[in-house]
């Protein structure tokens, strides 16, 4: 009894607290009126939640020590209000014409966490009109939440499609790296949208991270996640936490912002633009807010994002706009990660450790889409614990197109001076996926990307020492023997030999004979540069002929001119022919040289190969 009778005594001592502040100041909250805060600051009382019906404060009456109030997610789903202090413009802060409102927050929630990464686009309204969204912060370390409004007539803009022209000059044009040279110091930028993503690994993050930042995206890993089968009953209102999805499915990646404006069709939120390419087409989802982290540094929300209601289809320079009901066209991914082998003498029911398959979607944008591809393709061969600065990865899989023929994607990964397996695979993807979704004639429609990865527990490198001739004479027609000499990493050299045929219709006289890995071929047989000039077919089929890295190929280099046109070589052009290709020649269309390639022959190597020989035949 006497506990229960503390704890009454103490829950009575705390609300008297409460009561008693308010009394000794008038009791002016019960009525309505003002209250005294800091700094001299009297704050109103604000409604619990938005105007149900919208209506503008225009940006023309907008005057220094007007009072406002703002609505965000704190904690939950539901808004909460915080009082706003209008302290004037900033004139063509935003651009030539286009004011920001200055604006310092008050309560004890804002005071405490300060500006928010995920508060941008929090609704802001005076006199129950709402006059524009919480976008902007001053510099890292502000010891006050001094934030930027946007004003709501720019962002209708983008309702009204009358801002297109404004962002078009940026869209499809990948913003600069923000240098962080001069970081920290007063400047207003655009507040932080925090980017969610679970099962990334905080490795992962801080070797990708950069990419996001520069587009005012703050990797945020761990703190969050995705549940898109949870539903989530409350409407998306004003003041309500909203995500644009970057991947979903095993893995998962989307920004949070904060919603301005609904009406039945669509909605305005964040106040500046998360990537400002213009067109974009993202899935819109619902989200929770877990829990507001204060930190001078980077305050932020930590946010799991649910339901997908829409999707964002514009990232402009005042806002991103989302449509509800739309569904936002995304690419399937599946990729297969096989372990290494069982140690022998290690039983296999020892090894918890098995074949895995993640499936995930990414988003169809060409500027974020290979990023994104690029960090989900580099966790999955984290998955299965097996990494590891020794381990090898065999690669294999294609990239599914419509109307094109599948884009083959297969080598053999292994640590070099620069960089682990890890990233080498990761990379050779990027560069297949990239050459085809950055083609500049055509944008193609990537239908399916599906990997298989086969982790090898040791470094499968191997360099090419030295090659020679069964013989250094033949004549055409005859067949010669090619022996070279590969040295693994930290192996014994062993020899290879590759059986191959001199053409017929070659020419008397000496003849080059190179022995190489198959990037030397593919320089040989390509033009640098040649797929961004080119059509989707013919960027297609260049890169299905990219030869293999773990193979040893030996090329004749015959005594006849050779085009490189279009990424394609034709072989013994005749001189005449050879003129009339000068005008490409010079405007740099075409590559021509004295000597034709010709594919004589190759034997696996069972490592990656790197290096060349050149060795000379005489033909008679």
């Amino acid at each position: 009894m006497d506990g229960v009778k503390t704890r009454l005594c103490m829950a009575g001592l705390m609300a008297g607290w409460v009561l008693g502040s308010s009394a000794l100041l008038g009791g002016p909250w019960a009525a309505g009126q003002a209250v005294s805060g800091t700094g001299g600051w009297t704050a109103v009382a604000a409604p619990s939640v938005a105007p149900a019906v919208t209506q503008f404060f225009p940006l023309a009456e907008v005057r220094r020590g007007m009072r406002g109030v703002a609505y965000t997610v704190f904690e939950g789903v539901n808004p909460e209000p915080m009082q706003v202090e209008i302290l004037g413009l900033l004139k063509d802060a935003l651009g030539p014409g286009q004011d920001m409102i200055l604006a310092r927050l008050h309560g004890d929630k804002p005071e405490y966490t300060g500006v928010v990464a995920g508060m941008s686009g929090s609704p802001v309204y005076i006199d129950g009109r709402l006059v524009g969204a919480l976008s902007y912060r001053i510099g890292q370390f502000s010891k006050e939440p001094i934030a930027g409004i946007t004003p709501i007539e720019s962002m209708l803009q983008v309702r009204d499609e009358d801002g297109a022209a404004a962002g078009m000059k940026l869209a499809g044009v990948k913003l600069p790296e923000v240098s962080r040279e001069f970081e920290g110091q007063p400047e207003m930028r655009a507040m932080e949208t925090p980017l969610v993503m679970g099962g990334f690994s905080q490795e992962t993050v801080e070797r990708f991270g950069d990419r996001f930042r520069a587009m005012g995206l703050t990797p945020v890993v761990g703190l969050g996640g995705a549940d898109s089968a949870a539903v989530q009953p409350e409407p998306l209102v004003p003041g309500s936490a909203v995500s644009a999805v970057l991947v979903r499915g095993d893995l998962s990646m989307a920004g949070t912002c904060t919603v301005t404006y609904v009406d039945p069709k669509r909605l305005l939120a964040c106040g500046h633009p998360i990537t400002q390419y213009g067109p974009v087409d993202m899935p819109m989802t619902k989200a929770t807010v877990l829990a507001s982290l204060a930190s001078p540094l980077n305050a932020f929300k930590i946010i799991n994002t649910t339901e997908t209601v829409g999707a964002f289809t514009e990232d402009r320079a005042s806002a991103i706009m989302g449509r509800f009901g739309v569904e936002a066209r995304m690419i399937p991914v599946e990729v297969e990660v096989v372990p290494p082998p069982v140690e022998k003498g290690v039983p296999a029911k020892a090894v918890s450790v098995k074949t895995r398959t993640l499936r995930f979607e990414v988003l169809d944008n060409r500027q974020l889409t290979p990023s994104a591809m690029l960090v989900s393709v580099y966790q999955c061969m984290q998955t299965n614990n097996t990494a590891a600065e020794e381990l090898s990865y065999r690669l294999s899989g294609e990239i599914d197109l419509k109307g094109q023929p599948p884009v083959a994607m297969q080598g053999l990964m292994a640590q070099n001076e620069l960089n682990p397996a890890t990233i080498n695979a990761a990379l050779l993807v990027n560069d297949r996926f990239s050459k085809v979704y950055g083609n500049a004639l055509d944008q193609p429609v990537v239908t399916g990307v599906k990997l298989r990865v086969e982790a090898i527990p040791a470094r499968m490198s191997a360099v090419l020492e030295s090659a020679r001739l069964s013989r250094m004479e033949a004549r055409a027609g005859d067949e010669i023997e090619v022996e070279a000499m590969v040295h693994p990493y930290q192996g014994e050299a062993r020899m290879v030999r590759v059986k191959v045929r001199v053409p017929k219709d070659v020419s008397a006289g000496p003849m080059r004979v190179v022995v190489s890995d198959g990037a030397t071929v593919d320089r040989l047989t390509t033009k640098a540069g040649a797929e961004r000039s080119v059509g989707l077919a013919d960027t297609v089929s260049a890169l299905n002929r990219i030869h293999e890295n773990d193979r040893v190929y030996v090329t004749l280099l015959n005594h006849s001119a050779q085009a490189v046109l279009e990424g394609e070589a034709l072989t013994e052009v005749p001189l005449s022919m050879a003129n009339v290709f000068e005008p490409l020649k010079e405007a740099q269309k075409m590559q021509l040289t004295g000597e034709s390639v010709v594919a004589a022959g190759s034997v696996e190597a069972g490592y990656a190969v790197s290096g060349y020989q050149v060795l000379n035949l005489v033909v008679r």
